[in-house]
């Protein structure tokens, strides 16, 4: 009889917990996105041309760290300028002596190149990260955040506070230009006419 009344008063319970409205899965998710919004709160970046806000509108931020996402874009942004300069220096003003890269046109350079040049450019690559990596240990960064990882020409420290807020904008603004950039540059170059005002061959 005991027995047939704990399985009673069981069943009982569930059957209240399945109209019980789900309120635990709601909130949580509401304190994340709250949790998240707060990371991107202050955050340099969001100037005029996203109206004073945050421009992320599928919500990535939910699925990727505020702090990761913008070291990421800083290191893309930086590869994306070094790469538009690559692209425009060798038809605008000329090559460097060489014997294997015979073309200005920046795909076929790639493909012609010898395979060390590629490996000392990824040894180069792996020192400019490990500089990075055991900078950051000493308490240095490389986003803008006080005493800066690589600074070789001594300017950062010399800033002032309002001037380091501008040089990191201007530094943001001009890696987003040049990652849309180098990417219409490789579209235009497979896809001819995809670019607008890209004239052909560029």
């Amino acid at each position: 009889m005991k027995t047939t009344s704990v399985v009673a008063l069981l069943a009982a319970l569930s059957s209240a917990n399945a109209f019980a409205p789900a309120t635990s899965g709601v909130q949580k998710t509401a304190m994340k996105m709250s949790s998240e919004a707060s990371e991107l709160e202050g955050m340099i970046g969001a100037d005029i041309e996203t109206g004073g806000r945050i421009y992320d509108p599928w919500g990535l931020n939910q699925w990727v760290p505020a702090e990761w996402a913008r070291k990421a874009e800083l290191s893309n942004g930086r590869s994306a300028m070094l790469a538009t300069v690559g692209w425009v220096w060798p038809a605008w003003f000329g090559t460097f002596a060489s014997t294997d890269v015979t073309t200005t046109d920046p795909i076929e350079a790639i493909l012609q190149a010898d395979p060390q040049w590629w490996a000392q450019f990824i040894i180069f690559c792996g020192v400019i990260e490990s500089w990075k990596y055991n900078a950051e240990l000493e308490g240095k960064s490389y986003t803008g955040e006080g005493e800066a990882a690589i600074d070789w020409s001594k300017s950062w420290s010399k800033m002032d506070e309002e001037g380091q807020q501008k040089m990191r904008l201007r530094e943001l603004k001009n890696g987003r230009l040049a990652m849309i950039g180098i990417a219409s540059f490789v579209a235009g170059h497979f896809i001819p006419g995809s670019v607008p005002c890209l004239p052909p061959g560029f």
